[in-house]
């Protein structure tokens, strides 16, 4: 069985948006006529160019193999051009290629793709949800509304989930990180206080950040939230030092969770090695695929930390990491988006059942994917799946993160 050729599919999810502006799907056919779908989590270069990468990735080093080498296409994508580290675009195209390699090689099996990765540990994955507006809300209070925030909240955790995520903290720049406004360290404290007030002890609050400080800015905001006790202050530094996370998190009392603009286990271990983090939370679609973040999920458990898929893209890539998740003794939990394109997408073949997921027992990704969907929502846009605002922290007026949701400029 050789792999012959390749398909990309853009796609753009109708609005609101959440899950980024387009995401970028792979399909792989063999020669025996098998199809396998993957999912590309990268968003540094335009979609199209990003397909270009992704076709020449396919072509120099996965094009005429065996979909079973995975470890020997990964060796040649990593090493290409001369490299042999970390490159965040080449890997996440690789990703793509890879998970959807796994697609194959379990459909050839008839067996999910869990069961070749050493099989099913976990009977069902705890999942967890990012706070989104209510049909009621109004959209652009949302994001600065402690009251709104814990009303989602309540929805949530009545619906079964056990962890809620929320990003207060101001805008993340082009600049790198900076010291919070103390109007920011105030609205965090206020949402933490009314989620925490309005749900209980029923679930954990996951404070999420996207690298927006400084690491003494990170201290300083880690520390006033403290007494809310998060399970997670995530990502609180850009990932481009990644030795001074170590000094966060010897100065807050809250886990540090990082890890979706990281790509393979020579990035994540530098942190694991530092105590810079306990809780990864690696993007499959861009760090390395399937077999990769299995080798993490090895060297993270030497380290009692624990393994939470990251997920702000499509299906394909959430499907992945439910099947990684499935494998894994030291699963902490699962990202979720519940949108119903989301949903459609794959025709409801994975789905949250009060706040977990069983792992599919299909062969393959055990998704039914609606590729005509897919590609009845083409990408028209000229933004990136997300991108970072060059104004700085507004000191006087106030900041407003929108939760990810990319503004609608095309």
């Amino acid at each position: 069985m050789k792999l012959t050729d390749l398909d990309v599919i853009i796609t753009a999810p109708p609005a609101p948006g959440w899950g980024g502006r387009y995401w970028i799907f792979t399909k792989l056919t063999t020669d025996t006529g098998l199809v396998g779908y993957g999912e590309v989590y990268a968003s540094a270069v335009a979609p199209e160019v990003m397909q270009a990468v992704i076709e020449d990735v396919f072509a120099r080093h996965v094009k005429g193999e065996n979909p079973e080498n995975i470890e020997l296409m990964f060796r040649r994508a990593y090493s290409s051009g001369f490299t042999q580290r970390p490159d965040p675009t080449v890997m996440g195209a690789f990703s793509g290629l890879e998970i959807a390699c796994w697609d194959i090689l379990g459909k050839a099996r008839d067996r999910p793709v869990w069961a070749l990765l050493g099989g099913r540990m976990n009977e069902k994955i705890r999942a967890y949800t990012y706070l989104y507006p209510l049909p009621h809300h109004d959209m652009d209070a949302f994001w600065t509304s402690p009251e709104l925030a814990a009303e989602a909240a309540v929805e949530a955790v009545d619906r079964g989930y056990t962890a809620v995520k929320f990003d207060p903290a101001g805008p993340y720049t082009i600049r790198g990180g900076h010291q919070p406004a103390m109007t920011d360290i105030s609205l965090s404290v206020a949402f933490c206080k009314a989620i925490r007030e309005a749900i209980g002890d029923r679930a954990d609050l996951l404070f999420g950040t996207h690298g927006q400080f400084n690491t003494a800015g990170a201290i300083r905001l880690g520390q006033a939230l403290e007494p809310y006790s998060p399970l997670w202050f995530e990502e609180p530094i850009p990932p481009d030092n990644l030795l001074e996370f170590a000094q966060v998190a010897q100065a807050v009392r809250i886990p540090i969770a990082t890890g979706e603009r990281l790509t393979t286990k020579a990035e994540f271990a530098a942190l694991l090695r530092t105590g810079g983090a306990k809780i990864m939370q690696p993007a499959l679609g861009r760090a390395g695929g399937l077999w990769e973040m299995k080798k993490l999920a090895a060297i993270a458990e030497v380290f009692n930390a624990e393994m939470a898929p990251h997920l702000y893209a499509g299906p394909l890539e959430w499907a992945a990491n439910i099947h990684l998740a499935a494998s894994i003794p030291n699963l902490l939990m699962a990202e979720t988006i519940e949108t119903q394109f989301h949903a459609d997408l794959i025709r409801g073949s994975i789905k949250v059942e009060n706040g977990f997921i069983r792992p599919p027992e299909g062969p393959g990704l055990g998704i039914d994917f609606d590729e005509d969907l897919a590609r009845a929502h083409p990408y028209a846009g000229d933004g990136l799946h997300l991108q970072m605002q060059e104004a700085p922290c507004d000191y006087q007026g106030g900041n407003a993160f929108a939760g990810g949701a990319p503004p609608k400029t095309d």
